[in-house]
C-alpha cells in the first residue's frame, strides 16, 4: 500500500477511536436538569377540603431541586403552601393521617411506593378524607 493510504487509514482510524471516545463521553456524562415538576393537580375530598379553605382542586408548580419531588416532599410543601388549619388532621409524622386515602393518578399510593413514589409531570394527586363524624 502507498504510504498515503496508510497515513489516511491512521488519520480515518484516530477519527473513528475520537468519535468513539466522544460517544461514549456522551452517553456516560450525567446532564444536569432542573427538576421542576408540574403536577396537574392535588385535590382534597371527603371533608379534607375543609383544611383548604373549601377548596378541592388545586393547581401546583413545584420549584426547583437537584433531585426529584417524591410525595415526602410533597406532603411538607402541601403543609407549608397549601394547609390552612388543623395539620394534626391531616399529617401525622412525616406522613398522612390514617384515614387519608392517597391516589396518585387513580392508583392507591400503597401501590406506587407511597412517600418514595417521585412525582412525574401531569401527575394528579388526591387526598380523601375516610374519617367522618356523626
Amino acid at each position: 500500500m502507498p504510504e498515503s493510504w496508510n497515513l489516511l487509514h491512521d488519520l480515518g482510524t484516530g477519527l473513528r477511536d475520537r468519535a468513539n471516545i466522544l460517544a461514549v463521553a456522551c452517553i456516560d456524562v450525567p446532564t444536569w436538569r432542573s427538576w421542576t415538576t408540574w403536577v396537574t393537580s392535588v385535590g382534597f375530598r371527603g371533608g379534607a377540603e375543609l383544611l383548604f379553605n373549601g377548596v378541592k382542586k388545586h393547581h401546583v408548580t413545584l420549584p426547583s431541586q437537584s433531585e426529584p419531588w417524591d410525595m415526602k416532599q410533597l406532603l411538607v410543601w402541601i403543609q407549608r403552601n397549601l394547609l390552612k388549619e388543623r395539620p394534626e388532621l391531616f399529617v401525622q409524622g412525616d406522613s398522612v393521617r390514617p384515614g387519608i386515602l392517597v391516589l396518585i393518578n387513580d392508583a392507591d399510593w400503597e401501590l406506587m411506593g407511597e412517600l418514595d413514589y417521585q412525582l412525574q409531570d401531569q401527575d394528579n394527586v388526591v387526598f380523601i378524607s375516610t374519617l367522618h363524624g356523626g
